[in-house]
């Protein structure tokens, strides 16, 4: 049995007392989300109760809630559970109405991919225009992408968290 719902069939759903909860990090879902959403990121799954009969998951293109659909599943137990095909994405090319808070800044993830970018790329110039040995830079910001990804600790995701845009905003 397909656990995927569409958008049209997910708003009906909600209307009628459905849960949708938003398994995204909180800060995707402070930038942007579907109202009403309960904010349940998965790595916080075990420590939120989520009540109702029915609960539609969703993230941000639909690829998490697919991913971790067996933890859902355990998370909603005998009650009836759906996935958001597409996700908040498809909510919004459905013509959804969805909530922005353009103050909030953009996600970790994409700065951190950003900053990372940058360096690599200042590293590579540097090393062609002023002096070789500093391509070094570069080959550092690979190697912890690279230890972010095995390990699930990322160092400059933890720095950023720290810049002035990143403190929390109501």
């Amino acid at each position: 049995m397909s656990r995927l719902i569409s958008p049209a069939d997910a708003a009906r759903l909600v209307r009628n007392g459905a849960v949708l909860v938003d398994i995204r990090d909180a800060d995707e879902h402070r930038r942007e989300r579907i109202e009403g959403a309960l904010n349940c990121p998965v790595s916080a799954l075990d420590a939120v109760t989520i009540e109702g009969d029915i609960i539609v998951f969703h993230c941000k293109s639909g690829g998490r809630t697919q991913v971790h659909a067996d933890r859902l599943a355990a998370k909603a137990g005998e009650r009836n559970w759906l996935l958001l095909d597409g996700g908040l994405d498809n909510w919004k090319q459905s013509g959804l109405p969805v909530q922005k808070d353009a103050r909030q800044p953009i996600e970790l993830q994409r700065q951190v991919m950003i900053a990372a970018g940058l360096l690599v790329v200042a590293g590579v110039l540097l090393a062609r225009f002023v002096a070789a040995p500093l391509i070094l830079l570069s080959g550092l910001v690979g190697a912890g992408l690279v230890f972010a990804g095995v390990t699930g600790f990322c160092g400059m995701a933890k720095l950023l968290m720290l810049a002035p845009w990143n403190r929390r905003q109501a």
